[in-house]
Formats: structure tokens, sequence, C-alpha cells
């Protein structure tokens, strides 16, 4: 399959803007240096006439260029640094001891690039992550009759009010009575269209997005007053399922998602998403026709409006909802990336030697 790249004028504007959303889309030449970089590079910005855009690392290097020592756009494909990979895996080996800057520093990792990476990509600095991992581990043992002293200082807290006011601020009550809290989980998953921050209670998946889009924060703030509880770094058999799911999913060897799905909201929001599970993979469905579908004919800026809130990416596929004339609309997670998932299902649909249409996700409504 061919692969699509944006406009020139989008890409132009992306590389100047340092938008990390597109890194691993294009990459950016600069015909006075000689230099190929990720669109994210931090260096100054050369003029348009100095610039030309590759779809491949290997295109750019045909082309003569070499790959900049700043950005290291040979790095950029959809996966994190392994610097960060190793980060991660450290604190997964002992999630509930404390890592200090001290620390950082004795793995080769500066502490406030490990802040502003976090910040970044995922929304919140690397030890406000590690802050939440514990005390999401904190609450399970705690659910399961532990000693609250005891927990605090698994948790790394030399006081039990340190570790109360902590508790409080993350799941809005006390640890005492947060016993009986209820909390949804969240990890974060590579795919080939950038990093995806997933969330599941102990009935299934509530949340899949990317973790760069602007809106993610005030999707988790609606998310966490619509499920009633609070989101922790962590994961369950949900998100295990979902995870490889989503990677068969991008390998073309799964079109449609078991990994049972909570949906929250309102009743139209509701038969809007479930509407859309319903359209065949490899296939879209125009505004006007979901429209219709959901009994609100005429009113394609509501059914766009509710669309655009699907707070489950991929799998409840906003993605294949598309203007009557065939152009691709909105999409929150940035147009290239609807452009890839329809580009990525209607290659796998058409290798297919029947076409079937797939069987549907499993939704539940909530």
């Amino acid at each position: 399959m061919m692969r699509r790249m944006p406009t020139t004028a989008e890409m132009d504007r992306a590389f100047r803007a340092r938008d990390t959303s597109y890194n691993g889309v294009f990459f950016t030449a600069v015909k006075t240096t000689g230099i190929f970089c990720a669109p994210s590079c931090p260096a100054r910005k050369p003029a348009a006439r100095n610039v030309e855009f590759f779809g491949t690392i290997q295109e750019s290097l045909l082309a003569g260029y070499r790959p900049c020592k700043r950005c290291k756009p040979m790095n950029v494909d959809g996966r994190s640094p392994e610097w960060v990979t190793c980060l991660m895996a450290r604190v997964e080996s002992a999630p509930m001891a404390r890592l200090r800057d001290a620390d950082l520093r004795a793995m080769s990792v500066e502490p406030s690039r490990a802040r502003r990476h976090f910040l970044r990509h995922y929304g919140m600095t690397f030890q406000a992550f590690h802050r939440a991992r514990r005390l999401g581990l904190a609450l399970k043992q705690l659910r399961k009759g532990a000693d609250m002293d005891g927990v605090a200082w698994d948790c790394g807290y030399e006081s039990t009010s340190g570790f109360r006011d902590a508790f409080a601020r993350v799941f809005g009550e006390p640890p005492g009575r947060g016993r009986d809290a209820s909390f949804a989980v969240a990890r974060w998953m590579e795919s080939p269209v950038g990093p995806l921050v997933a969330a599941a209670t102990t009935e299934g998946v509530c949340l899949l997005e990317f973790a760069d889009r602007r809106a993610l924060e005030s999707q988790l703030v609606t998310l966490r007053k619509r499920i009633g509880c609070s989101i922790v770094p962590g994961g369950n058999e949900h998100l295990d399922l979902l995870a490889d799911e989503l990677a068969h999913y991008f390998d073309g060897k799964l079109t449609r998602f078991t990994a049972p799905l909570v949906i929250s909201g309102t009743p139209f929001q509701k038969s809007v998403w479930n509407r859309l599970l319903e359209i065949p993979y490899g296939e879209t469905l125009s505004y006007e026709a979901l429209a219709r579908d959901v009994s609100r004919p005429g009113a394609q800026r509501a059914v766009g409006t509710a669309n655009g809130a699907n707070r489950i990416a991929i799998v409840i596929p906003c993605h294949r909802v598309v203007r009557k004339s065939g152009q691709l609309g909105g999409y929150g997670g940035g147009l290239w990336r609807k452009q890839h998932l329809l580009d990525h299902e209607r290659a796998v649909h058409n290798a297919t030697p029947d076409n079937a249409s797939p069987p549907l996700a499993d939704a539940r409504a909530m």
C-alpha cells in the first residue's frame, strides 16, 4: 500500500509548530544543512524554500540527507525512546519503591529530561506518574485489609499524614474510606500512530485515546465524573486483552475487538456510538447517514459532536465516519491518523478473500 502523506501546507504548519503528533508521519529535510529531522525538532526553522518533505527515513537517506543529531529522527517510529522504556521497566520491577532524582541520574536519565518527556507525551510529570502508580497499588492493598501504616511505609512515605494527603488528592477520599472506593486503572500503549492511553474498570475498557490529543485532559475529567471514580496508573485483564488486540489490529491480523467496553454518556451519545460499532470494517458511513440511522435526520452537526466525544478511539470506530462527499471531515486525533486508519483497514479488507464483514466489538452501555 502506498503511504499517503499530509498536504505540504499541513506538513509545513506541523513542522513550524513542532507538533509531536506528526512524528513518524513525515520527515523534513533542510537543503542548506543536508540533514533531515522529525517534525518536532527543536532546532531553528529554515525558510520554506529550503525545506522538502519525505514520507520515510529511507526516502530521506536516498535523497542524500543525513539524520539530525539533535532530534534523532531515526528513533521516531511511534515507540518510546529506549531510555523511557528502561525507566518504565524499572518502575514495574519495583512499583512501590520511590525513584528520586539521584536514582534517575544513576540510570543516566536527567530528571529534567524525564519531566519534560512525560509532560509532553503523557500529560503528567514522571514523578506524578510514579506517585499515582504507587497509590493505585496502595489502594489494592488497603482493600485486601492491609494495615495503613505498613502500606504508607511500602509506598515510600515516612509519615502516615503525608500518605493520607497524597491519597486524598488522587482518590478524593482519605485511605480509611478509600477501602471501598472504586477506581479505573490506566496504562500507555505504543502504536504505529503514536502512544495511546487506555483505562479500564473491573467491567471493561472505558478509555482509549491518543496521548497527545489536546482535549485528553478534559476527556479524563469528564470520564471521572461519568464513571464516578478516580483513574490511576495500573493494569488489569481488560487492558492486557486490549493491548494484545491492538497489536494484532495494526499487524492486519484482527478485524474485530472482543475486549468488553464500558460506554458512559448521554442517551443520544450512546446511540451514536453503538451505531459506530455497526459500521463494517474497511467501510465508511457519512455523517448524514449516521444522523438518519439514529433517528435524527438532518442533525449532522449533532452526530458529529457526539462522534468527536467518543472516548474509546479505534475500537469504537469514529474514524469510519466521513463527509457525504467522501472528504474526511474532522478527527480529534488529527486527520493524518484518520487517513492512516482508513487506509490500513481498506488494505486489509481488500486483501481478505471473501471481504466478509467482521463481528462487532462487545460494548456495554453504562
